[in-house]
């Protein structure tokens, strides 16, 4: 990264003690500033912050009743001075400041999932056509999204020239027949060349889904939605559908969702069936994380017909809260991933069903003196205002911070007192550590475009678009959970309307 700081080699940095600010309990965290260009901000001209707590208070106050764990604290802490000390695993972490992991965390009965979604809008400024998809480090694309119609429940491609037009290179313009090329069948070529990777098609989405809830209620335009979104995915060689329903507004909306899903289960397996295929084409949701969303859900029903279920463990703060703070924090606050999950399994959704979101841009919150601190106004942005691409992070002239008690971390920087909330390098491996210690069915990952490791031809560059140097955090994820499910994907769509994937000679 060109700014002061980058996820590049340890040793083109300086570690420099500092003080966490605003948070419910602060502590040391390690800032990395570059060893050698412009100064940082000199302590007299920074905002004071309260010092943390001495350490022998704190030893004195949890002797009696948290001994390893203060010991676990103690030593945590020692990570982030200057002295060089190297951090301990991060499951001890886990172990010593959010209790033991369950006797049943791992029982996977798979591999990892790692699973990405592919935006069909991506291919335009973001420059990202599905050649450019990690396929070794993933295991399920979900494709984004499909649009529905309110007055007949049809399920339909939102931009049919990018799904299923656009030639790419290779595509030739004078195949005889009806054929299938777009998106689609960049995705079944992938597919074909590497037999694990599945692909998924994620029907509503935030902007869609006002449209879910006259559907989901009535059983007439329930049918048509399933009808029609089992046509796509067998014109278009898909593996499974995914449901993007946000959110439930009632209980009987709720209990539509439930009907909804039973019909989709059912609807696949007859077409599987029909086909005389032993396949099982797979259903996922987008499952809601914030606790006003989740507990409209009638899980144990759900979960009945669903292969797992993709949390959007993320968007926790943003430009509609009043303080800035982290975004996807894994513990702690008033909101977290290993609070939502942990509800989910208490309703009866097996571990190795759960995948847990993993964001792959940042939030900014401007004008703040740090997490837990009023904000006014949001930053730029990439491509959305107050949103940043995880590949255009930290922010030229940013400094690092991480919290390991919560699992997050942030950029800060002074002149501009903006904060950008977003998982980096270290965070990721966290997480992945995490879902692999609770046996977790894997990652998820909202957006693909957003992530390091790709050379984007002919992107527009500028602030909040130039990227900066550091590794995919798809493949830092992947590495941290351990190995990636391996079964195969479905070839064969004899009934697709294009000739092409009809006769298999794409």
């Amino acid at each position: 990264m060109p700014a002061t700081l980058g996820h590049g080699p340890a040793a083109a940095y300086a570690p420099v003690e500092t003080q966490c600010y605003a948070l419910p309990v602060c502590h040391i965290l390690r800032r990395m500033v570059p060893a050698e260009p412009d100064k940082p901000p000199q302590p007299e001209s920074r905002q004071k912050f309260p010092a943390p707590y001495p350490l022998v208070a704190r030893i004195v106050l949890y002797t009696a009743t948290l001994g390893s764990v203060v010991l676990a604290v103690y030593y945590s802490r020692l990570w982030f001075t200057a002295s060089g000390r190297e951090q301990q695993p991060v499951q001890a972490i886990f172990t010593s400041l959010q209790g033991t992991t369950s006797p049943q965390a791992n029982m996977s009965v798979h591999g990892k999932y790692s699973v990405g979604y592919f935006v069909n809008w991506g291919i335009y400024g973001r420059k990202y056509p599905p050649s450019l998809i990690p396929v070794n480090d993933l295991t399920h694309i979900l494709y984004a999204f499909a649009n529905i119609k309110g007055d007949t429940g049809e399920v339909f491609l939102s931009d049919t020239w990018a799904d299923q037009e656009i030639h790419y290179p290779g595509d030739s313009w004078n195949d005889p027949g009806a054929n299938l090329y777009g998106n689609f069948k960049a995705l079944y070529q992938l597919k074909k060349q590497n037999r694990h990777l599945k692909v998924i098609l994620s029907i509503g989405g935030w902007t869609y889904s006002p449209t879910f809830h006259p559907i989901v209620v009535n059983s007439t335009l329930r049918s048509k939605f399933v009808a029609s979104a089992i046509r796509i995915l067998e014109d278009n060689g898909l593996d499974g559908l995914d449901v993007d329903y946000e959110y439930p507004q009632n209980d009987e909306q709720a209990s539509g969702y439930v009907a909804l899903l039973r019909e989709l289960r059912k609807g696949l397996d007859a077409h599987a069936d029909r086909k005389r295929i032993d396949y099982r084409y797979l259903l996922t949701i987008a499952a809601p994380c914030g606790p006003d969303n989740y507990r409209r859900l009638y899980v144990e029903e759900m979960d009945r017909y669903l292969d797992f279920w993709n949390m959007m463990t993320y968007d926790f703060s943003g430009s509609w809260d009043k303080v800035a703070n982290h975004q996807a924090n894994l513990f702690g606050g008033p909101i977290s991933a290993s609070q939502a999950i942990n509800w989910y399994i208490a309703q009866g959704v097996p571990r190795d069903k759960i995948v847990m979101g993993i964001p792959l841009y940042g939030r900014s919150f401007m004008n703040t003196d740090g997490p837990g601190k009023p904000f006014q106004g949001i930053g730029p942005g990439s491509w959305e205002q107050g949103v940043y691409d995880y590949r255009a992070l930290p922010p030229p002239g940013s400094y690092m911070f991480r919290d390991e008690e919560v699992a997050a971390s942030w950029s800060y920087n002074y002149q501009t007192k903006e904060l950008v909330s977003f998982d980096s390098e270290e965070v990721g491996k966290w997480k992945g550590e995490w879902i692999a210690q609770e046996g977790l069915g894997g990652s998820m990952f909202w957006e693909l475009s957003g992530d390091k490791g790709s050379v984007r031809d002919d992107m527009e560059g500028g602030p909040g678009k130039d990227p900066q140097p550091g590794e995919s955090l798809v493949a830092i994820v992947k590495e941290a959970m351990g190995e990636l499910d391996r079964s195969p994907n479905w070839l064969q769509y004899e009934g697709s309307r294009f000739d092409n994937l009809r006769s298999g000679i794409i």
